[in-house]
Parts: C-alpha cells; structure tokens; sequence
C-alpha cells in the first residue's frame, strides 16, 4: 500500500468513522445496557421500529458528512473545516448515541437480517464522543483540523517565502533522489508536519477513550478489534501468527536490500543493522518498489518501463482511469456512470491546497462514485487508479443492500479488493491492452517477483506497527510524553528501519502517516496484504488458469468477474467467514496464499544473501 492509498470510504455511519462487520460475541461490549429492567421493556416491534428509524437517520446524516468531508478535503479552508467538524459531529454524535441505545435490545429474539443490523449500530461509533455536548463538539473540531492540516502539509526547503512542497512531491523527491543528504533533509522537513499537531491528538485520544468507556469498552482500540468477530484480543493474536507465517520471508528480503543498499550508499547502511529509513525510497519507509533500481536482480531482454511507455504515449490522468476503468467493463460490471467523470479529482489544482491521498468516495450511497487523486503518470499510480476503482465498484455491487450493509465483510475486504485488482497488472495484462508487445520469458520471474515484493512484503510490518502504536497509546500502555519514542521502537522491532536523524519527544512522526491525524484504523491494509492473494487464487482457479500465480491475470474473464461481484454485493449483510468461503471456499484467513506466490523469490533471496554474505535481521 502506497503512501497516498488511504480510502476515506464515506459511508452512511459517518464521515470520521467507518463502521465495519462485527458480532455481538465480542469481547468488551456494554454490559450496562443488560438491565434485567430494560430488556423485560422491549419488544421485537419496538426493535425493528428503533433500528429502522436510526437506520435512515444515520443514512441521511452520513450522506450529508460524506458531502461534507469532499468538500473540505478539496477545498482546505477554516471554513470547509468547520463545515465538516459540524457534519462529522452531528453525525459521529447520532452513531454513538444508537450503538448506546441498542443495548436496551439486547437478548430479545429478532429476525436474522434485524438481529445483524441491531449488533452493527452497537459497534456504530468507530471513534465515539462522550455524552457531554462540549465534549462532542471539541472531538469533532480536533478531528477535522488534523485531517486539514495534514492536507496542507507543506516541506520549504529554502523558508516558507520561497518554494514549497507538498506530500505529492515530497514523495516524488524521495522517490527519485539518490542523493543521501537531500533525502535526509527531505524526510525531516516533511516530519516536521507531525509536531504541532501532537496535543490535539492528545486530546483527541482522551476523548475518544471516554466515549469508548461509556459504550462499555476498555478503550478505542478495544472498540476497533472488536469488529472483527473475535473477541479483540483474540484478533491482536491473529494479526501475530499471519505476521509469523510471512515474517521469514520479509528477513530475507530486509537483508538482501540492506546489502544493496550498502553497495549505493557505503557505510551509512550499516552491515547489520537497522536500515535508516531515508534511503528507502518512500517517505514513510512502507513500500521499496522505488530503490528497485539499485538492486542487482536478473533483468530480462524483454523488460519494460511502463512509466516510461505512458509518458511516451502522452497518457493523461483520465487516460489513466480509463485503463482502470476497461478493466472491470471487461470482467461485466457495468461502466462508471458519467457523474464520476465530472465529479471525481484526478490532478491537483493549481490554485489551492488539498488532500491528495488517494481514496475513493460513494458520497450518496447509491451511484455518486468519485476518485480523489493527484494522478502522476508513472506504474505506481498506474496501479493505485486498478485499486481505487476496486472500491467504486465494491460500493456500486453493495449498494442495493439496506444502509447498515453498506459496506464491505470486514475494513480488510475492501482494501484486499482492490489490491486483488491491481495483482492482475501483469506483463500478460499489459500486452493484452496493448501497452507492451511482448511479454518478458519465465527467466525475468525473479525480477518480477522482486518488484512485487518490494511493495507488498515490505510493506506487511508497517501496515501491522502502526495499529499497534495506537492501541498501545489507546490502552495508556504508551503515555503522551513516550509518543515518539514508542513509534520508533516498534519501527525498529518489526520493520528494521531507523530515523536517519535524532528524534525527540518535541517531534510527533506518526502525525506524519496520513491515517494516524485522520483518524483511520490501519489493520485493514494488513489484513488486506493476506486477503488479496487468497482471492487471487481463488480468481484465477475460477478462470482456470494453470500457471504460476503470479502470472495471472483474470483480465476479460466473466467467470472470474461473475464469482468477484457474488462476493461484493453481499456487502456486509453476512459474517465475514461466509463472505470469504463465497469467493474462496475457504473460512479462515489464510498467508499461505501469499507465501507460495513469493516462494520462489524467497529461495533466490537466500541464495544471493548466502553468496553475497549479506546476514539476517538487525
């Protein structure tokens, strides 16, 4: 997952929080609303009539924060701001308000379709307000000023009266740049944005936290694994055993691009240990595809530079899109209505400052699909446009389920949709559309495969640290005063990466990633990594292919696409699990998916670390 690849999904619930699928068995619900008094007092009717009315009022008051939340993120101003912390409170304050209310029905004996509804509003406030008016109205204030101010990040390289950059060409920069001190200062300089906004967010975790208690947890981060279900200590152990299938293979990659990097930049890459996250290639060290240049792997006669080929063809950022776009139309989903031609933001304005993290939006729930992204013309974006439209059609296959099914089994369905989409991106895909004209042989795999890892392993300890930050800082495990220090530690521990310079507590770094001041869970992206492939498989058994993985491609493939929408227009409306099994026939995420698609990088990795005596881990 790219830096910019954060999805705002918009639903009904609220624009500050997504609510996803999770079941009344999880651990850390309300048990004050279990008053014998209160459940002796309701009644089935009286349920159905509550749940239906908080149905339509949260779908109305999320509709209005969705079109809220798009304009602010387009147009960053004090005003839009507070435009969106209004519609983010009504809105935020309305969902916590029924998920408290919905404990009153507890235990009573509903229909299947009410009883999954009644269990989704009690887990409705993805980051709850307290009861206190003041309270709601400061939380909301917090949350769109962080959001803002992200967006209007800004690194002024020689002072703020002359050039500035901001997050898109940073990553640029760092992307291309393989000179060690420009990249030192421009990792720093864009750091620097995290810093002010360090005691917002510091209230903004005793908030949330006292509204999470009121809703009987032990804290937000409890709330956020509640919605997995399992109870959430449970889901923290299954996060840690995929993490444990996978994490051989990302050593070996650790160490063979410790060991290249080494040849580029000498001693400041250290033989053994951490890898100064500047000289990765990304701002935030999550993704490699952008040193993927100094590596050494068997390059094919028939490779290609898809960059290069775009440029070349004077490809736009609506040409872009289209290309996505061509490939759902060719797996049977219906074209994108007109609407998101005229509405979606493919380049960012030269006039004004917005947020350009890449997401997707169905700001009514019904056909008002947009894209938010300042498209560059290169194969990353390439990929990332495949992704984003992956989440267009999601919403589109969902969205004749009733409200509170709006969504997709779980947070990590939707990202693994898309990225699903975007493995098909293959040399076979790229010839097929006639963008290349000749497929590289087998004996160019093992460069193949490096690129893909480069993104996609190295990214698995990063999607699972920064999640873990925050539960930690939810549960008061790291205290506001060890912010900094406990981000890098967890840094150094799963990812191997070090600050390239001297970090203190009067820096924030985290408020740097995009999804900690916006407020957005970050396991999904995770447990999207390992989804994406078990789909994969699943997709290319039903297209009947044969070959390796990740040759694969499900381009032109109605069987495929057929199998794909029976999945997504499910929504939410069923566990998780059954989700799944419909698409893959299986219930239980599964990482072997993943590893067997690398395994034969894996093998080439540790023959090149053994030849070339580059040591494991840090």
């Amino acid at each position: 997952m790219r830096g910019r690849r954060m999805r705002r999904l918009m639903h009904f619930v609220c624009a500050i929080a997504i609510v996803v699928f999770a079941r009344g068995s999880a651990a850390g619900q309300s048990t004050a609303a279990s008053e014998p008094g209160k459940k002796a007092s309701a009644t089935a009717p009286e349920a159905q009539k509550f749940i239906e009315d908080a149905e339509q009022r949260l779908f109305d008051l999320g509709v209005k924060a969705s079109r809220a939340g798009w304009v602010q993120e387009n147009f960053i101003t004090d005003d839009t701001e507070q435009i969106a912390a209004e519609a983010g409170e009504a809105a935020n304050t309305a969902a916590t308000k029924y998920a408290k209310e919905a404990h009153r029905f507890d235990g009573l004996q509903l229909s299947p379709e009410l009883a999954r509804k009644r269990l989704l509003l009690e887990l409705a406030a993805g980051f709850p307000a307290p009861d206190d008016p003041k309270a709601q109205k400061e939380l909301a204030q917090i949350l769109a000023s962080l959001d803002g101010e992200y967006g209007k990040g800004k690194w002024c390289p020689d002072g703020e009266k002359e050039k500035c950059l901001d997050v898109t060409a940073v990553e640029k920069l760092m992307a291309e740049s393989r000179d060690p001190e420009e990249l030192k200062r421009a990792w720093t300089g864009w750091h620097a944005i995290g810093a002010p906004m360090r005691q917002r967010y510091v209230r903004m975790v005793e908030l949330g936290n006292e509204g999470a208690r009121q809703l009987g947890y032990a804290d937000v981060g409890a709330l956020w694994r509640s919605n997995y279900d399992m109870p959430p200590d449970a889901f923290a152990k299954e996060e840690d055993r995929l993490w444990e299938q996978l994490r051989p293979l990302y050593l070996s990659l650790h160490a063979y691009v410790r060991g290249q990097l080494r040849k580029k930049y000498g001693n400041a890459v250290p033989e053994r240990g951490p890898i100064p996250a500047h000289l990765l290639g990304n701002i935030w060290s999550q993704e490699w595809n952008n040193v993927y240049s100094l590596t050494d792997s068997p390059k094919s006669p028939a490779s290609y530079d898809l960059t290069k080929i775009l440029a070349d063809r004077k490809t736009d950022p609506r040409g872009m899109v289209k290309y996505g776009e061509n490939f759902f139309t060719s797996l049977g989903f219906a074209p994108l209505p007109k609407t998101f031609w005229e509405r979606s933001l493919f380049t960012k304005p030269a006039d004004r400052d917005v947020v350009c993290h890449a997401s997707a939006w169905d700001v009514d729930s019904k056909d008002d699909l947009r894209v938010k992204m300042c498209i560059q013309i290169r194969e990353e974006d390439f990929r990332v446009i495949h992704h984003e439209l992956g989440h267009n059609f999601y919403q589109r296959a969902y969205n004749t389920q009733p409200p509170l099914f709006q969504s997709s089994a779980n947070d990590g369905f939707h990202e693994a949709v898309g990225d699903t989409i975007a493995l098909s991106v293959t040399p076979e895909y790229l010839k097929q559309i006639g963008l290349i004209d000749v497929v590289p042989p087998a004996s160019g795999d093992t460069d193949y495969l490096l690129q893909q890892a480069l993104e996609k392993v190295a990214f698995l300890p990063f999607g699972l640290l920064v999640d873990k930050w925050r539960w930690e800082v939810f549960a008061g495990q790291v205290k506001p005063q060890d912010y900094n220090k406990a981000w890098w530690e967890l840094r150094k521990k799963y990812q191997g990466i070090v600050p390239p310079v001297e970090r203190t507590e009067a820096d924030f770094d985290p408020g740097a990633k995009y999804h900690v001041p916006g407020n957005v869970p970050y396991a999904r992206y995770f447990l999207a990594r390992i989804l994406q492939f078990q789909f994969q498989r699943a997709l290319c058994r039903e297209a009947g292919f044969k070959g390796p993985l990740h040759r694969c491609s499900i381009y032109g493939n109605k069987a495929a696409g057929e199998k794909l929408n029976k999945m997504l227009a499910i929504g939410q409306s069923k566990p998780w699990p059954e989700a799944l099994e419909t698409l893959t026939g299986e219930k239980q995420m599964d990482a072997s998916a993943l590893a067997d698609y690398f395994a034969p990088l894996k093998a080439w990795l540790d023959e090149q670390n053994k030849a070339k005596g580059y040591p494991a881990g840090w």
